[in-house]
């Protein structure tokens, strides 16, 4: 039986319940806070628990960005089974655009030499989603985005990819990059001989140099983005009230006729 490494990006946010604030200078979210998992990575790392579990011998391993040395987010992951983490962790990343964060992931990833890559679709605080295609595409890897479920077969990949009428089948040879969505599996909780065991288990911290990047590469001076502004979204209008006068049908049909959606 051949052990099976599964490497996983994981996210670590400010707690949606009180996600700061927006430094003025930079315009971007602060992140000075104890951060946390991001929800949607989550998913990501129990995928990569239950198909080390069925390989029958492996690890998972967790690849993580965040200011401060914070690892908090990476303490849940690693509660829930993972067996080590790299965090990358430098000031000279802050303002870092998606591309850079990829090629920082990858380059961390590259490494490692895992089976399989597993990310999340998009993090609740970026929703840029394409940091995981863009690690794929750096390591020069195949790219399957929306698994629902994966399972692996030898040396082949077969993935169920979400769409809007069900899903596609797909079969890819590994390594390969896997991009999972919210749901496709029900995150275990760490259990208290989890959590204590996670104290022990190793993180090993990288800073840009480390992984061969200078300070032009990084941060706002590698960045090909600039925020020029943040505004409130605009207040939603109130919607158009038919009253059903025995002639309601006629007069949605003739909005929706208006809204050309007919």
């Amino acid at each position: 039986m051949t052990p099976m490494k599964v490497v996983v990006c994981v996210k670590q946010i400010p707690d949606p319940a009180d996600p700061g604030a927006l430094d003025p200078e930079t315009r971007t979210l602060k992140r000075d806070v104890k951060l946390i998992l991001d929800e949607s990575d989550s998913y990501g790392v129990e995928m990569a628990l239950q198909l080390v579990d069925a390989a029958g011998e492996g690890e998972v391993t967790l690849v993580s960005m965040a200011p401060n040395g914070e690892r908090s987010g990476l303490a849940t992951a690693l509660a829930m089974g993972a067996a080590s983490a790299t965090l990358i962790s430098d000031p000279e990343l802050v303002g870092s655009d998606a591309l850079t964060t990829a090629k920082l992931l990858a380059a961390a990833i590259k490494g490692q030499e895992p089976d399989l890559v597993i990310a999340g679709a998009e993090s609740s605080d970026g929703y840029t989603g394409v940091v995981p295609e863009m690690i794929a595409a750096l390591l020069d890897l195949p790219s399957v985005t929306a698994a629902k479920s994966i399972e692996v077969d030898g040396d082949e990949l077969k993935v169920k990819r979400q769409t809007d009428g069900g899903y596609d089948s797909i079969e890819c040879p590994l390594p390969a990059v896997v991009s999972v969505t919210a749901g496709v599996v029900e995150p275990r909780y760490p259990s208290f001989k989890g959590i204590m065991a996670a104290k022990s288990k190793p993180v090993d911290e990288k800073s840009a140099a480390d992984l061969g990047f200078g300070s032009d590469q990084v941060g706002w001076a590698g960045s090909g983005q600039e925020i020029v502004e943040v505004a409130n979204a605009p207040t939603r209008e109130a919607g158009e009230i038919i009253e059903d006068d025995g002639e309601g049908f006629a007069k949605i049909v003739a909005y929706l006729e208006k809204m050309k959606l007919i």
